[in-house]
């Protein structure tokens, strides 16, 4: 298990925590990843500076051990104001439903990207990930001079060797599988749907940085699959969601370990962007709009007082529940068990390849 990626990384096994945005990724479940021998990383894309400083602060007092912190990679979201009113007006009914004011005033839709990366910088994180997009060259250079690794998240073979070019260290490889926000950034999310079976051996073959399989994965068997495809390591997020150390909310988890396979779907009603997640009422009905749906990340600013208040009310069909295919692997277990766990099988597994082929 001594891969291009545990020896950059200086981590012990070759399994990295997903980087979850919205809540599940405490200090706690990244520290207790680290202390197990992964990488545990934490979903600051929406983070204040403030509040992602604190975090840092937070996880350095649990562990030692490496961690990574994600960002989101702004985007341009110029929608006109009828698009967002009608959006608005439409959501009322939901609001009416939970109880909560209609028509509110809209928050901020995105924090300053600029000013979380200075904060990375300032603390200096042994690990910066990014998803939608590539960071500006200037951004990448100084993390990586102040020494950072820096990742960079591809659905697709040409955003790999795009990433490549702007210099990262190592390329997350984010097959359709995989629960979340969909990493895409040259083409339409619905045409980067490539599962990570076949993404995985394709981006290892046309890049020379080492590759992070994802998507999917929730065990030793896909961890070893993953090496065997020629990545070297693989990030795992829906088996971490239902872990005692994960901030998910409790009805959130149980949606995580009651559901199946087929209990998923990609869509962008929650936030204007493609990312995989349980079914929904919300998810169901927001098909029949027919208008359209403001890009990220204003509808994520739109929805976010109706999550919330969902959430307040236990209320699942109204929150975002993002999960990966491999939703039947999952149990509640604590984020140490399932690292050494998966490790043990996939050690197992390889070693004793060779006799049962």
């Amino acid at each position: 298990m001594d891969t291009k990626i545990t020896r950059m990384l200086n981590i012990q096994y070759p399994i990295l925590q997903a980087p979850m945005a919205g809540g599940p990724t405490t200090p706690e479940l990244i520290a207790a990843v680290s202390n197990a021998g992964g990488l545990g990383n934490l979903g600051a894309g929406y983070l204040t500076p403030e509040q992602l400083r604190h975090a840092i602060k937070e996880i350095k007092q649990l562990t030692k051990q490496p961690f990574g912190v994600n960002l989101f990679v702004p985007e341009k979201s110029d929608e006109s104001e009828d698009t967002i009113s009608q959006m608005s007006d439409y959501l009322n009914k939901y609001r009416v439903e939970l109880g909560i004011t209609q028509n509110p005033i809209i928050p901020k839709a995105s924090e300053s990207f600029y000013e979380q990366v200075q904060v990375l910088l300032e603390e200096q994180v042994p690990v910066a990930s990014f998803t939608f997009g590539i960071p500006a060259q200037h951004i990448i250079d100084s993390l990586k001079q102040q020494g950072s690794v820096v990742i960079g998240t591809a659905t697709t073979v040409d955003e790999a060797k795009q990433l490549e070019l702007a210099g990262v260290d190592a390329v997350a490889a984010q097959g359709s599988e995989a629960g979340g926000h969909r990493g895409t950034f040259l083409k339409e999310a619905a045409h980067s749907q490539i599962g990570t079976m076949a993404l995985v051996p394709q981006v290892v073959d046309h890049v020379s940085v080492p590759v992070i399989a994802a998507g999917g994965i929730m065990d030793g068997r896909g961890l070893a699959a993953s090496l065997l495809l020629g990545a070297s390591a693989a990030q795992m997020g829906t088996v971490f969601l239902a872990s005692h150390e994960s901030g998910a909310h409790a009805v959130y988890k149980q949606k995580i370990v009651s559901s199946h396979e087929d209990a998923t779907e990609i869509t962008s009603a929650y936030s204007g962007k493609a990312a995989r997640g349980i079914r929904t009422k919300f998810m169901e009905d927001m098909q029949q709009f027919s208008g359209a749906i403001p890009a990220y990340p204003i509808q994520n600013a739109l929805t976010k007082d109706i999550r919330q208040a969902a959430a307040k009310a236990n209320n699942p069909e109204y929150m975002s529940l993002w999960a990966g295919q491999g939703l039947r692997l999952a149990s509640e277990r604590a984020a140490a068990d399932i690292v050494r766990q998966t490790m043990d099988q996939a050690l197992n597994l390889i070693k004793n390849l060779k006799y049962e082929m």
